[in-house]
C-alpha cells in the first residue's frame, strides 16, 4: 500500500473583487453562492443579524438602569411616562396608541420656564436607548450650556415620536427634542435618532420636525457631532419660530462650538 504524502496547509483563499468594498460598508454586498443558494456563512450571518434586530425591538427598556445613568448629568430627577399602548405587542400593532400619553401626571412636579424638553423614548430599539442615551444627552448638555435651559429628562416607554408633542406642550417649552430608538436594520440594531419640534403641541406632523439619525458610535454618527447638529437646528428653529421643512442644517458650514448668525 502506497504511503500518502502528508497533508499540507489548506490553500489560501484569494480575495475576490468585493473584498475591499466590504471593508467600507456594513451592507451585505457581493455575497458568495453555492449553486443556487447563498453560502452557508453568509446565510448564518443574515439569520444572526435578523435575530439581533428582532431582539432589539422586543427587549424591554430597563428604566431603573437608565434613570440611574441620567442622574449624574445635573438636570434633575428623571421622570417616566408611558403611552396608551399596554404592552410591546400592542405598541407594534397600534402605532396610534404609541403617540398618545396614558397619563402626564408625573410631569406636574417638574420646573417650568425652561427652553427645551428632552424626551428619551424607547421607540423600536430600546437597546439603542439603553446603550447610547446617557452619553448622547451628556453631549447635548455640554453643547447647550450657556445657551438654553433644559427640563429634567423625561423617559417615555412604548413611545412614538409624536408623544413628545404632548410632553412638550404640557411642560410649556418652546422646543422638544425626542431621542428615540430607531427601527433596527440587518446591519445596525442599536441606532438612535433625534427629532426636534419647535412649538410642540398635539397634532404636529412629521413635516414640522427635523431629524438627526444614525447615532451609534463608532459605526455611526458620534455623540459630539450629533449634539452640534442638533444645536444648530435648535438655534435655527428658535430664530424662525418653526421647525421642519423650512429649517435646514447649517452645522457643517461652521466650526465646532462656533455660534451661528441665528444665535
Amino acid at each position: 500500500m502506497n504511503a500518502q504524502p502528508p497533508a499540507g496547509p489548506p490553500p489560501q483563499q484569494r480575495p475576490d473583487f468585493w473584498s475591499g468594498l466590504r471593508a467600507t460598508t456594513p451592507s451585505r454586498i457581493g455575497l458568495s453562492r453555492t449553486g443556487d443558494a447563498v453560502s452557508t456563512r453568509h446565510l448564518l450571518e443574515f439569520r444572526a443579524a435578523h435575530a439581533a434586530a428582532r431582539d432589539a425591538v422586543h427587549e424591554p427598556l430597563d428604566t431603573a438602569a437608565l434613570t440611574g445613568s441620567l442622574r449624574d448629568l445635573g438636570l434633575g430627577e428623571p421622570v417616566i411616562v408611558t403611552s396608551r399602548a399596554a404592552g410591546r405587542s400592542e405598541y407594534l400593532r397600534r402605532p396610534d396608541l404609541g403617540r398618545q400619553p396614558l397619563d402626564l401626571a408625573p410631569l406636574e412636579g417638574l420646573p417650568g420656564g425652561r427652553d427645551i424638553a428632552v424626551v428619551l423614548a424607547d421607540g423600536l430599539s430600546p437597546r439603542a436607548l439603553a446603550e447610547h442615551a446617557a452619553p448622547l444627552l451628556a453631549a447635548l448638555v455640554a453643547e447647550f450650556a450657556g445657551r438654553w435651559t433644559l427640563t429634567p429628562p423625561v423617559i417615555a416607554t412604548q413611545a412614538r415620536v409624536a408623544l413628545g408633542d404632548h410632553i412638550g406642550a404640557a411642560l410649556e417649552v418652546g422646543t422638544v427634542i425626542v431621542v428615540i430608538g430607531e427601527r433596527p436594520g440587518l446591519s445596525v440594531a442599536d441606532s438612535l435618532g433625534i427629532y426636534l419640534t419647535q412649538g410642540p403641541r398635539p397634532g404636529r406632523s412629521d413635516a414640522d420636525r427635523n431629524c438627526v439619525s444614525n447615532i451609534h458610535p463608532p459605526g455611526g454618527l458620534d455623540y459630539a457631532t450629533a449634539a452640534r447638529v442638533t444645536a444648530g437646528l435648535v438655534a435655527g428653529a428658535r430664530a424662525l419660530g418653526r421647525s421642519g421643512v423650512a429649517l435646514k442644517d447649517t452645522s457643517r458650514t461652521i466650526e465646532p462650538g462656533a455660534r451661528t448668525a441665528l444665535d
